[in-house]
């Protein structure tokens, strides 16, 4: 079991039984935290940059024996937006197909694709 801990983000944990599911997790997690603590009407604590997290010394006890990563926030804003974006015709067939055969609508398909590429 991996552990995922925000240092910039208190209260905000995540987990996963595999590295790559526990980053997963880990874009949820902050999302959702992000999202209550704006529907609450809260601050949302700036990130800090990556050499002032490892810099920090209160944090050296978490860091030892740690993987440190950055977690992209992928806000919810709870709304769609209609864009036009243009696709070569035989890269647009494949994800139509693709998104039938998963059961997805092919807003949804490229949905998931765009956020998996994005935590990648």
């Amino acid at each position: 079991m991996y552990g995922v801990s925000f240092p910039d983000m208190p209260g905000c944990i995540s987990a996963g039984v595999t590295i790559d599911e526990a980053v997963r997790n880990a874009v949820e997690a902050l999302s959702g935290h992000v999202r209550m603590l704006e529907m609450d009407g809260d601050p949302v604590p700036p990130p800090r940059d990556f050499d002032a997290i490892m810099s920090d010394p209160e944090l050296a006890e978490d860091r030892d024996g740690a993987m440190t990563t950055v977690i992209p926030l992928i806000r919810d804003r709870g709304s769609t937006t209609r864009i036009n974006v243009s696709f070569d015709l035989g890269l647009l067939e494949a994800i139509d197909a693709t998104a039938r055969e998963r059961g997805q609508t092919r807003s949804a398909f490229l949905a998931s694709a765009a956020r998996k590429d994005i935590v990648d």
